[in-house]
């Protein structure tokens, strides 16, 4: 009897180790890509007045020399459409996962 529940406890032990390592956390390249954007344009001269939000929509897509291309940007403000712009198109991605030719659809939020 003794036995028999060491046996079992050692084989849940060996289980659960194999299903924790075959499982390793996965990033959601969505996400990093929105992290990646966020220090593209963090440092910028968008004035925002105090408690104000300004938005965009960003359509991009990847290239095959892995960078960005920026397709359309979505806003009222000139400004902000040139900072997109400028700032993201052809810019080259570090280890992204996206797929190459996808379009993706990104907000964005300047706050002060």
């Amino acid at each position: 009897m003794k036995k028999a529940s060491v046996l079992f406890a050692a084989a849940a032990l060996l289980f659960s180790g194999s299903v924790l390592a075959a499982n390793p956390a996965t990033v959601n390249p969505k996400v990093k890509i929105s992290e990646e954007i966020h220090e593209l344009l963090h440092n910028n001269y968008i004035q925002v007045g105090e408690n104000e939000e300004l938005h965009a929509w960003v359509r991009i897509t990847v290239n095959s020399e892995n960078e960005i291309v920026v397709l359309s940007v979505t806003t009222d403000n000139e400004a902000i459409e040139s900072l997109v712009k400028n700032r993201l198109n052809y810019h080259k991605l570090g280890n992204s996962s996206l797929e190459e030719g996808k379009t993706y659809r990104v907000p964005i939020r300047f706050t002060s």
